[in-house]
């Protein structure tokens, strides 16, 4: 943490948390945040589902749901970042308040319900993006939409000429029945829908797919199986939990997605799980819990080949990206890796 955030972070935490995100968000736009630029190795840099990263650390889509901090995000230290979701047309999301710090957890839960401006205004945003950044944008669907599987694809044919990737995103507990399309035939449909919409486009770009890590070991086969057939580029495990157990906050029986560092577990074993279902065939993304370099490097021993990260800058501030970015090219060197591909599932077993 900068002398910055050591004055400042303590400042937003007496702030409704909604209030302090947005003040992060608008310390990106001024320049004020922790820029350290490029980040990168012989052995960070990594080729992931056809993208060439300077390493293999990103950030987690929600942070800049509109795409409004582009400039600053592409100057953290990141290797790769994700905004939005964003759905087809402009939505509030879930009534207030709606996201809690739980700081005896290191942890949050959010019900924000995929407020965003919507697609068009999104859209514009990227249209302007730093061309040196690789910059994804989480799908989403409206929550009155009279056919939520078609947002995704809409969405992607509006936005993706400004893409170096998009995510289809099925997994949040916060818009009603959302998760419902996680089904084998339901999943099945949406993805044709969105391979269709990439097709369209003027050059093709990676289609990941962002599940749950409250999955039953059957449903998880199933997704896999669906993610294998359908042509899909990787898979984003996990979203937030539904889990409550172990949390000692006054807010843990909030409604809503739990993240941070109580997820670190649940994700890693549902990563494991899928890396050996998909047998290599697929790269994965780990996410959940990372708030450290050995955090980030766990999940690349479990089967990750790259990570994202999100709650923990609540609590460690944007400084803390490079210290596990530095601090990840020192243990794959410590272990005799050549570069981050090398160490990806090599202890998978221990998760298992």
């Amino acid at each position: 943490m900068n002398f910055l955030e050591k004055i400042g972070m303590p400042l937003l935490h007496k702030v409704d948390p909604e209030k302090a995100h947005g003040l992060a968000i608008n310390a990106l736009q001024l320049g004020a945040a922790a820029s350290p630029g490029l980040v990168t190795s012989a052995r960070l840099r990594t080729h992931f589902a056809g993208l060439d990263l300077p390493n293999p650390v990103g950030l987690a889509a929600g942070f800049d749901k509109n795409a409004t901090a582009l400039l600053g995000l592409s100057r953290a230290g990141f290797g790769f970042f994700e905004v939005g979701a964003a759905t087809p047309r402009p939505q509030p999301g879930n009534p207030k308040p709606r996201l809690f710090r739980l700081t005896e957890d290191q942890a949050a839960i959010n019900r924000f319900g995929f407020n965003n401006d919507g697609m068009e205004a999104i859209s514009a945003r990227l249209s302007h993006r730093p061309k040196d950044a690789v910059i994804g944008l989480n799908l989403g669907a409206n929550k009155d939409s009279e056919d939520r599987a078609a947002d995704f694809a809409k969405v992607l044919a509006h936005c993706g000429t400004h893409l170096d990737f998009a995510t289809v995103n099925v997994s949040s507990p916060n818009t009603e029945k959302l998760r419902d399309l996680q089904g084998k035939a339901a999943l099945s449909a949406l993805l044709a829908g969105v391979m269709e919409a990439r097709a369209g486009l003027d050059r093709k770009i990676p289609v990941f797919l962002k599940i749950a890590p409250d999955l039953t070991a059957d449903e998880l086969a199933e997704i896999a199986e669906v993610a294998l057939e359908s042509g899909l580029d990787a898979i984003i495990a996990t979203n937030t939990t539904l889990d409550r157990e172990g949390l000692r906050s006054a807010h843990r029986d909030e409604k809503g997605g739990l993240s941070g560092a109580p997820l670190f577990e649940k994700s890693t074993r549902v990563l494991a799980q899928l890396s050996k279902l998909t047998e290599g065939k697929l790269p994965l993304v780990g996410v959940g819990g990372v708030s450290n370099a050995e955090q980030a490097y766990t999940k690349i021993l479990a089967g990750a080949s790259v990570v994202q990260l999100y709650t923990a800058l609540v609590y460690g501030g944007l400084s803390m990206v490079e210290d596990i970015v530095r601090g990840l090219d020192e243990l794959l060197a410590r272990d005799g890796f050549a570069n981050v591909a090398e160490a990806v599932g090599t202890k998978r077993e221990d998760w298992l």
